[in-house]
């Protein structure tokens, strides 16, 4: 199958464009930063999803669309154009194929706990970051096409560039203060799951529709965060600070942060997603793709 992969040069892009190249198929690699990905048996191709729809080589089979802003404080006009916009420009680009698109669970209603939620759950009229909105607004530019939608949680594994990294900087003096101590149940979804996802998107009779992904079973955030930091030799305590408590201080940093036009050290999208919990029902995907996920598992995640 010829194939083509937006967001190459990224975690979950890159991993994607990697297992299809490495099962044969024919891939081209599309991303923003020169030399961004490769692999000896397939293409990488410069292309900012800003410019507009490509003007050659656009007879691909199917589409994996991952690039995408993910940046819960984005201002709102950025937001949409990377992640509405974008998702605009490859559905006009490639007209005629079956496009799977990574959107994310996000897209839930964050100021509630998401207690083994369905598909059916979005979308939502309230949000909390200009990141789940445009995430948002980016499903529906998909209407009436050959599109599986994929909507992951919580994305690690080698290779991360935003999940460890984000909760690695929260650590202060060998201590990590987390909303209810993150003593939370979380679907979490490692990248080789999400890639079994992709490729069951793919295969032909697939039908289309969304789709959440995920490990197998939900497991406690607190626990995890610990074997983290132990794999790691760090020797850090996680400390607990009231969700209520936690959430009124982000709200205050943002409305510092906005006057000042920084970006603020905590955000109530982020205090959201540590303190409350974040299941995802997935029925749908073992149902209908044939999804059959492992369990959370952090072999190797010292060398992350």
């Amino acid at each position: 199958m010829r194939i083509a992969v937006t967001g190459a040069s990224g975690f979950i892009g890159g991993a994607v464009a990697t297992a299809l190249a490495d099962a044969d198929h024919e891939v081209v690699g599309f991303g923003r930063t020169a030399g961004g990905w490769s692999h000896p048996r397939a293409r990488y191709r410069y292309w900012d999803l800003d410019s507009g729809i490509l003007r050659a080589d656009r007879d691909f089979e199917a589409v994996v669309h991952c690039a995408a802003l993910a940046d819960d404080w984005a201002p709102i006009a950025d937001a949409l154009r990377a992640n509405r916009g974008g998702t605009r420009t490859v559905v006009r680009t490639f007209p005629h194929s079956r496009i799977v698109h990574l959107s994310t669970a996000s897209v839930y209603d964050a100021f509630v706990p998401n207690i083994d939620v369905p598909e059916s759950a979005a979308p939502v009229r309230r949000f909390l970051s200009t990141y789940s909105e445009s995430k948002t607004l980016a499903e529906f530019e998909l209407a009436g096409t050959d599109a599986v939608i994929l909507r992951p949680h919580a994305v690690y594994g080698p290779g991360d560039t935003t999940l460890l990294p984000r909760l690695l900087a929260g650590v202060r003096r060998r201590r990590a203060v987390l909303p209810e101590g993150a003593n939370v149940r979380h679907s979490l979804t490692h990248i080789d799951n999400l890639v079994q996802a992709v490729v069951r998107a793919l295969e032909p009779g697939t039908p289309r529709g969304t789709y959440n992904v995920a490990d197998d079973q939900p497991v406690l955030l607190s626990d995890v965060l610990r074997e983290i930091f132990a794999r790691r030799g760090m020797p850090v305590r996680i400390a607990s600070i009231p969700y209520r408590a936690a959430f009124s201080l982000a709200a205050s940093l943002e409305t510092a942060a906005r006057l000042r036009r920084r970006r603020p050290r905590l955000t109530r999208y982020a205090v959201s997603q540590l303190g409350l919990e974040r299941t995802l029902d997935l029925t749908a995907a073992r149902t209908r793709l044939g999804y059959d996920p492992f369990a959370t598992t952090l072999a190797g995640a010292e060398n992350w």
